[in-house]
């Protein structure tokens, strides 16, 4: 039935599928920016603690009677370490995009996101109307201030910005909070790849400028990342949160987060603001041997190195996997140009993540 689109994605060497790799392999590839999917201390007390509940799954949707202590006591957490007002336990980063999109841009109300922001934000401005989405290049706050100053809508002008981008592994420039500030936007703020990797107590792309959030900001944060675990969460004002809550379908109409994935978040952050200096120090150990031997700078553990070439980056993947390690291959879709995407996770041994750089250095 799709044999011609599938055919035309071999073709084009774009081909995906699912592999279970070898326990023996040496992760470079995922997201588990600091090795806490294997961090069992963390796993137990998170398993003792739904065991002292009543039910361990969460039976319903956050407003039938989905909603547990468990759920409270992590977004507790995260306001009082963010230094947010609110917040609300999503089910996913995926979800928590299209909550906030969908429910927050209103009809007369304009959204404006950077080109290279996640695939589920670009997906829910197709919820919008097309008058309502402008999209600005990356990371350029001359062109979103242009943009907003273009604008004759009547409503509010919503940026969308990431703190980190998952491909290019850039942060967001200062320069984007200060347009926001400068005409009174909001600004939606996915934190799924900096939150638990930058910032003076691994806080994310606010903590790291310093910016203290007001009613105008709003981060959206993931546990499938650096916190070893499954889930999201949106942190703002009372007032936004209550709306989501009343307007954001993924909310209303999804079974609440999984408990035991909420408590292991609640423990990881609990982890990182306790180790927060020795986990800072061992990124910045892995970014000096990326510096040193590949000369790219990076601020995040995301380390991108441009291939352009969709055969080559599976072949240079299967070199390294010849050797036990694990980088990923992406392609487009995803990115504009093939790359390989290297990710200087925290758990590998130095002299691994050295052999990796050198092998690359001379592959690339």
């Amino acid at each position: 039935m799709y044999s011609k689109e599938l055919s035309s994605i071999k073709k084009s060497n774009r081909f995906r599928t699912r592999e279970i790799f070898s326990k023996d392999i040496i992760d470079l590839a995922s997201n588990d920016y600091l090795g806490l999917s294997t961090n069992k201390d963390i796993f137990q007390k998170a398993y003792e603690r739904v065991l002292k509940e009543q039910y361990t799954s969460p039976k319903a949707s956050m407003l039938v009677n989905g909603y547990n202590q468990i759920h409270k006591d992590f977004e507790d957490l995260l306001c009082k370490t963010n230094k947010f007002q609110a917040g609300v336990a999503v089910g996913s980063g995926f979800l928590a995009n299209i909550a906030m999109i969908e429910a927050l841009c209103r009809k007369n109300d304009t959204l404006f996101i950077d080109e290279d922001y996640h695939a589920s934000g670009i997906l829910a401005t197709k919820l919008l109307k097309p008058e309502q989405v402008v999209v600005f290049k990356h990371n350029d706050s001359l062109d979103l201030e242009n943009k907003i100053l273009q604008n004759t809508r009547s409503g509010r002008n919503i940026v969308a910005i990431e703190g980190v981008y998952s491909m290019g592994g850039d942060l967001a420039p200062i320069e984007l909070f200060h347009i926001q500030e400068k005409y009174n936007t909001l600004l939606l703020v996915d934190e799924a790849h900096s939150s638990g990797v930058i910032g003076d107590n691994l806080l994310g792309i606010f903590d790291h400028y310093k910016i203290k959030p007001n009613k105008y900001h709003i981060k959206m944060g993931t546990l499938g990342k650096a916190y070893g675990s499954y889930g999201a969460y949106i942190l703002a004002s009372n007032e936004i949160i209550d709306f989501l809550v009343n307007r954001a379908k993924p909310i209303i109409y999804s079974t609440a987060p999984s408990l035991f994935d909420i408590a292991l978040g609640f423990e990881s952050l609990k982890y990182i603001i306790e180790n927060k200096k020795t986990l800072k120090e061992k990124i910045n150990e892995n970014l000096t041997i990326i510096r040193t031997i590949l000369g790219i700078k990076s601020n995040s553990l995301i380390i991108p190195i441009d291939i352009g070439d969709n055969k080559k980056v599976k072949q240079i993947q299967a070199v390294l996997q010849e050797k036990s390690y694990l980088v990923g291959a992406i392609r487009q879709p995803t990115v504009k140009s093939a790359i390989i995407r290297l990710i200087a996770k925290i758990d590998i041994n130095e002299n691994d993540l050295t052999k990796v750089c050198q092998v690359l250095k001379e592959l690339k």
